[in-house]
């Protein structure tokens, strides 16, 4: 759902505000950084930090880092015992990652990984309740596989960009490998008896997946 201005502006009037150091990660990257739109935002934002605040995960993995928005956001909502790693295949990040995991004093908590998540996941040894895709939209399905034993039965995977601008349901916009991978991992979800699954129609569409 495309939100006009004045909502946004009136949801964002009516959430948790938005943390000095977050507005200026937001800025920053609208300045600095190639496709500003990927970054979570204040909304986003808050809702992955309410998510975390119910599940209470104490380790959580997120695919696609951007510039650290939404790692920065959840790992704000984790207990003092809790961690998050985050992976980004652009290292050209690394340096603003790392401004503002300072500036939120969230350096001990959020462990950050640069490379091929597809190649780096394995050597990540650890049992995740909550993970957070945000990567290749191509690869979801395979990020899907890759993940689902290291998620704790009990677990969530949260998919972001799943309706991928109505491209979903559009014949004529299903042909590029974006939407094909989007698509695909709709599907293998949908048929995947192991899980039960919630679209919220939020933004670009975000899935919350269950893994029972």
């Amino acid at each position: 759902m495309e939100l006009s201005h004045e909502l946004e502006k009136y949801i964002r009037g009516h959430i948790l505000p938005e943390e000095a150091f977050l507005n200026e990660l937001e800025r920053e990257t609208n300045l600095t950084c190639v496709h500003p739109r990927m970054l979570s935002g204040h909304i986003q934002g808050k809702m992955l930090y309410m998510l975390c605040k119910m599940i209470r995960p104490k380790r959580v993995l997120e695919l696609g880092t951007y510039t650290g928005y939404s790692a920065i956001s959840m790992a704000l909502a984790l207990d003092d015992n809790a961690t998050l790693h985050t992976i980004e295949i652009f290292d050209e990040l690394e340096d603003i990652i790392h401004k503002y995991i300072g500036k939120a004093g969230l350096q001990d908590k959020i462990h950050c990984h640069f490379g091929d998540a597809m190649k780096l996941l394995p050597g990540i040894d650890e049992q995740f309740d909550l993970v957070f895709i945000d990567a290749d939209k191509r690869k979801y399905p395979d990020y899907y596989e890759l993940v689902f034993d290291k998620v704790n039965p009990g677990g969530y995977i949260i998919a972001d960009n799943i309706l991928w601008d109505g491209k979903v349901v559009d014949e004529a916009e299903q042909y590029d490998s974006q939407t094909k991978g989007i698509i695909a991992f709709n599907q293998m979800v949908q048929s995947d008896h192991r899980v039960e699954n919630v679209i919220f129609p939020f933004r670009d569409g975000m899935m919350i997946v269950r893994k029972k």
